[in-house]
């Protein structure tokens, strides 16, 4: 008996055992195999055993190394594919004309003409045939790994291994467009789509290079919201262009400037028939609400990101160029990707109302090559900006609300009681009238908590000028709370913070870092 083994660890190897016992089987009888009574092929009755005079080709000994094709030659090909002399019917074998192997020769399992090889795990052999050759495996390991690289070209130039028959090209066919999109109002789509409509890209070519931001258009005769820190540096020789949603470009003025709240309104020359902004009420905003961004991030305009409200009254810090004061405000935080081109561009819920006005962005230390931030993006609250948008269109002119208070930031942590340390009080300001003193602690403006002094001038910030305010005072270790009405003052600067020394929040100028 015959015993073929394929050995686990070298499946392209084949080691036959038994040997002496596996001679070759051919369709030609030899003189040995002779059985009494037959005919041969030449007619003569078979008696008994005898010599025959025709000649047999010698069945060849069973290998005692693990056979391997050789190498392939030029010239004579063998008609499965395979080059003469290599794997393929063992010369001198007669296929038979029928049954399981009537292909014209041994096909193993897994075998298709072309070039696949038989699987080692599953293959089985009949007996007798112990002496044919078997390729290396080696070669489809390397297809296998090509075919990883670079795709469809080894796929297709597989089919041609794989099939000598002209195989069916799939067509590929596109079904009728539907809009797949939720575009009802409630959905980031329709919000996205109404948003679009009302932003405008905003260029301001100076001495110094081109800021580039975004607005919001609010008639439609050209009257565009955007930040401060946008045009903040138009001098004589700058010149503003606005593009807006129907790809229309304008030259633009400012009209005036809020920098205590970053806010700027600016007027296009010649424009009408302007889709203007819906304006909602920031003040019913709710942790965790679906808000959109547009704008012109890197100047890619009508970009839309989406994300939620993480918090709805955060207070905004900006050192200046020099380091020695830090500029504040009051803001909505988001997640919603906020980039450099952003800044000016509407914040809306999913109804297409703005809720704010894109304007900061905090990415950490990266700046000093430390942690990168990510999704801490702010907004101006909208009602905010509805005010001050109403006071610049009037006169170009803004007001603030004024506490009469000085602090700093480095003083707020010398008391005990967490809040913001006064230092100094106007006589005749609004704190003063309320009966607060120097040494006081602030930690409560109106529900809101305060932990220091530029949490103290955003949330001022955050009411009108000449609005009262309940504000909670620690003194001694004592709380209590006075009633305090807020004095008005002209914003012609930013609100600032001294990091050292004494600020009573009522100007200071530096530029901050916003996107």
């Amino acid at each position: 008996m015959c015993e073929l083994r394929v050995n686990s660890t070298q499946s392209s190897r084949i080691a036959l055992s038994d040997r002496g016992q596996c001679g070759l089987v051919t369709t030609d009888r030899h003189p040995d195999n002779d059985v009494p009574g037959e005919i041969t092929p030449d007619g003569t009755e078979i008696s008994g055993k005898q010599q025959d005079s025709r000649q047999y080709p010698s069945a060849p000994e069973a290998p005692t190394t693990p056979l391997s094709p050789p190498p392939p030659t030029t010239g004579d090909t063998h008609p499965y594919g395979q080059h003469a002399g290599g794997w393929g019917p063992t010369p001198g074998y007669t296929p038979p004309l029928s049954g399981q192997y009537s292909t014209g020769g041994y096909e193993p399992s897994g075998y298709h003409p072309g070039g696949h090889y038989p699987s080692p795990s599953t293959a089985s052999i009949p007996a007798g045939v112990g002496a044919m050759r078997r390729p290396s495996m080696k070669p489809i390991i390397a297809t296998a790994l090509i075919a990883g690289l670079i795709g469809g070209a080894v796929a297709l130039g597989g089919n041609a291994l794989v099939e000598h028959t002209t195989a069916t090209v799939p067509q590929l066919t596109a079904p009728p467009a539907t809009t797949a999109a939720d575009v009802r109002p409630g959905s980031v789509t329709y919000a996205a789509q109404t948003a679009s409509k009302f932003t405008a890209d905003i260029e301001v070519a100076g001495s110094q290079g081109t800021a580039v931001g975004s607005g919001i258009v609010l008639s439609p005769d050209g009257y565009v919201l955007t930040n401060n820190h946008v045009v903040s540096g138009v001098g004589n020789t700058s010149a503003i262009q606005v593009t807006t949603s129907d790809q229309k470009t304008y030259k633009a003025s400012v009209v005036g400037t809020s920098p205590s709240y970053d806010l700027a309104v600016i007027k296009l020359q010649n424009a009408g028939g302007l889709t203007p902004a819906s304006l909602g009420n920031s003040d019913g905003l709710q942790v965790g609400q679906q808000v959109v961004a547009v704008g012109s991030p890197e100047s890619l305009s009508n970009t839309v990101t989406s994300g939620i409200i993480s918090n709805l009254s955060r207070t905004v810090t900006a050192g200046d160029e020099q380091g020695s004061s830090v500029a504040v405000y009051n803001g909505l935080q988001t997640d919603t990707p906020i980039n450099p081109g952003n800044s000016g561009g509407p914040l809306v819920n999913l109804s297409g109302q703005v809720i704010g006005v894109n304007s900061a962005v905090d990415t950490g230390q990266a700046a000093q090559g430390g942690v990168q931030a990510y999704g801490l993006g702010f907004a101006i609250p909208v009602n905010t900006a509805r005010r001050v948008a109403n006071e610049l269109l009037t006169d170009g002119h803004a007001t603030k609300p004024v506490l009469g208070v000085t602090g700093s930031l480095s003083q707020s942590a010398t008391s005990d009681v967490e809040g913001a340390q006064i230092t100094k009080v106007a006589g005749d300001g609004a704190a003063a009238a309320a009966g607060i003193k120097s040494g006081d602690v602030i930690t409560k403006v109106g529900d809101q908590r305060v932990t220091s002094y530029a949490d103290l001038m955003a949330q001022i910030l955050t009411h009108e000028p000449g609005s009262t305010v309940p504000i909670t005072v620690s003194r001694g270790g004592q709380e209590r709370a006075v009633t305090v009405k807020l004095g008005s003052a002209m914003d012609n600067a930013q609100t600032t913070v001294p990091s050292n020394g004494n600020s009573n929040g009522n100007g200071g100028t530096g530029g901050l870092p916003f996107p």
